[in-house]
């Protein structure tokens, strides 16, 4: 188990894609996003395996969860900066997570 205060070190915050690519040099099927977390973090970029679920027309204008305080990491040759959030389905494909109501970007997850 880990203490609450454990759970507060991980930053999670609600931001919105504003544009999506597909990412054909990853090595499984994935694409690259850029989101907006509002004035004070900014537009950060992430690689998510979401291909099955999700099409890269519906993605911009969508609010998602993301641990923005990882360390980047290198994914091919993109960097990857935030960890979008997502729960595996009945069929085992990744589901993004995000807010039922619009909330302003950058809202951190209580």
């Amino acid at each position: 188990m880990i203490s609450f205060d454990d759970f507060l070190k991980v930053d999670i915050r609600v931001g919105t894609v504003l544009r999506a690519e597909a990412f054909p040099e990853a090595r499984k099927p994935a694409f690259k996003l850029w989101i907006d977390f509002g004035p004070e973090i900014g537009e950060r970029k992430s690689s998510a395996q979401i291909t099955v679920r999700h099409r890269l027309e519906d993605l911009p204008g969508r609010q998602v969860f993301a641990v923005v305080n990882f360390p980047p990491r290198q994914v091919g040759p993109f960097m990857s900066e935030v960890l979008v959030l997502g729960a595996h389905d009945a069929e085992n494909h990744v589901v993004l997570l995000g807010p039922d109501f619009p909330v302003p970007n950058g809202s951190r997850m209580l």
